[in-house]
């Protein structure tokens, strides 16, 4: 099963290769992307950005299909900040993913001083030690863990897969979850999942805030790491140097678009556009 949608406000690789995602890899004309059990092809046809999986429903809120970008691309402009006006128009078509929740606590304790292709390669141990490797029509792959069968690996196990000091935080964070589930985390605000991210162990405050951006959808939330420090400071011309207080005058700063323009900049500004 397939469908489609236009391209211009969605581009898989400004989408994928923005750093809120780690389990992709380019397929034929596109990519293959795993979100938890599932997994889809998704590339780029004329005028139109196509994606192919037996959960279409499933892709189409990951994508974030039913949300207007040509509106936050124009609110991103109207800052007149020259590097977000630029990666604005040049990205419009890269879109916040709302991903598996679970998978994005256990995705970004790894992602903590790391760089990309490390996270990916941990992530892609973990999967292929743990779980069972499934067909598809597009080839083999691994689903990615449940809590449950993260809790049950143990610390060495993810020692061994590379994940060294993170080790013990996915197996203390796995067994919790196992534990206690994360549904009570669903309906809080913003301010509150921040604060209840933080009790678990591996998640600082860039954590949490990538986990409830990229996992609950919590558009307010503004990731401060290397690159977007370095856009306060050189595009913005910012004195703090508190990522904490970097973070929460930014998210300020751009109030419910945060999430979107933090990506336009961290996109842009790794890109040197």
């Amino acid at each position: 099963m397939k469908f489609d949608y236009e391209a211009k406000y969605f581009n898989p690789r400004h989408t994928l290769e923005c750093g809120q995602v780690f389990r992709f890899k380019p397929y034929r004309d596109g990519y293959l992307v795993n979100s938890a059990d599932k997994l889809c092809y998704v590339h780029t046809d004329g005028n139109k950005t196509v994606v192919e999986s037996g959960d279409n429903d499933y892709f189409y809120n990951y994508f974030d299909l039913g949300r207007d970008y040509s509106k936050i691309v124009e609110k991103a402009k109207s800052y007149n900040i020259p590097l977000l006006s630029r990666s604005a128009e040049i990205c419009k078509g890269l879109r916040i993913l709302n991903q598996n929740r679970e998978e994005m606590i256990f995705s970004f304790i790894i992602s903590q001083n790391n760089n990309i292709p490390r996270i990916k390669g941990i992530i892609e141990k973990i999967c292929s030690g743990i779980c069972t490797e499934r067909e598809s029509e597009f080839g083999k792959y691994f689903p990615f863990p449940t809590s449950s069968e993260i809790a049950g690996a143990g610390a060495e196990f993810f020692k061994s897969a590379g994940a060294g000091y993170r080790d013990v935080f996915l197996a203390e964070t796995g067994a919790r979850i196992a534990a206690e589930s994360i549904a009570h985390l669903d309906n809080l605000d913003a301010e509150k999942l921040r604060f209840e991210l933080l009790t678990y162990k591996g998640i600082g405050p860039k954590v949490a805030d990538c986990v409830a951006l990229f996992g609950f959808n919590k558009c307010a939330s503004f990731p401060v790491d290397t690159w977007i420090e370095k856009v306060y400071r050189e595009d913005l011309k910012g004195g703090l140097s508190d990522r904490k207080k970097i973070a929460a005058y930014l998210s300020g700063l751009f109030g419910e678009y945060s999430g979107f323009i933090q990506q336009y900049l961290f996109y842009g500004k790794r890109a040197n556009l």
